[in-house]
């Protein structure tokens, strides 16, 4: 079931401007990685014996959500606003070295989106079930590097505003665990200082967790 959204009216939208510039771009999205000190968030997850990769799928997921700029979205060639956005994430086969990507709704309680997440991971037979929906945040972790910059392929649509998340493995720095962790997300909606905040609120989780 599609979540519910809103249609913005581009003609009194205060980032109607800016929105335009960027559409036009032939690259409109950018990337940012950045450190983050993990040492509570890993110990609370390992004591209570959820999947970190998932976990994390959850942080991420839920500090975007509460940032109006990554909400947006094109639509029929329209702007909307959803009121949240869900999780899509890649899940490896060890057998087989592949990934599937998989789809689960966003939950507000961490118990109950980890159960959710890793069960429907566990079930799902097929690599892809099908075209991402609009409303995702695409999380991608790549625990075997601890990367300073990655780049992700282009599907050549610039109106695909939907961000990325990614993160390497995580390492001990100073006496803390730190993880790299990256955002790509469309500058027609997304600007630095809402990077800074993603940032701001993801490292406030993973200290209060």
């Amino acid at each position: 079931m599609a979540n519910n959204y809103q249609v913005v009216d581009g003609k009194t939208w205060e980032r109607a401007m800016h929105c335009m510039v960027f559409r036009n771009s032939v690259e409109p999205a950018f990337c940012v990685t950045f450190e983050a000190d993990i040492t509570n968030f890993k110990r609370k997850v390992k004591e209570q014996g959820f999947s970190f990769t998932i976990a994390m799928v959850y942080a991420v997921c839920r500090c975007a959500n509460q940032i109006e700029a990554f909400r947006y979205r094109f639509l029929d060639d329209q702007i909307v606003l959803f009121d949240h956005i869900d999780t899509a994430f890649t899940y490896l086969n060890p057998e087989t070295e592949l990934f599937k990507v998989v789809n689960v709704p966003m939950i507000e309680d961490i118990k109950e989106y980890v159960e959710l997440a890793t069960k429907t991971a566990r079930e799902q037979k097929e690599y892809f079930t099908g075209p991402l929906g609009n409303d995702v945040f695409q999380c991608s972790p790549m625990p075997w590097v601890t990367y300073t910059h990655i780049s992700h392929t282009n599907s050549g649509k610039r109106d695909n505003a939907t961000p990325l998340f990614d993160w390497g493995k995580y390492y001990e720095k100073d006496g803390k665990i730190v993880i790299p962790i990256s955002v790509q997300a469309h500058h027609s909606f997304v600007d630095g200082v809402h990077i800074g905040q993603f940032v701001e609120k993801i490292q406030k989780f993973f200290n209060e967790y």
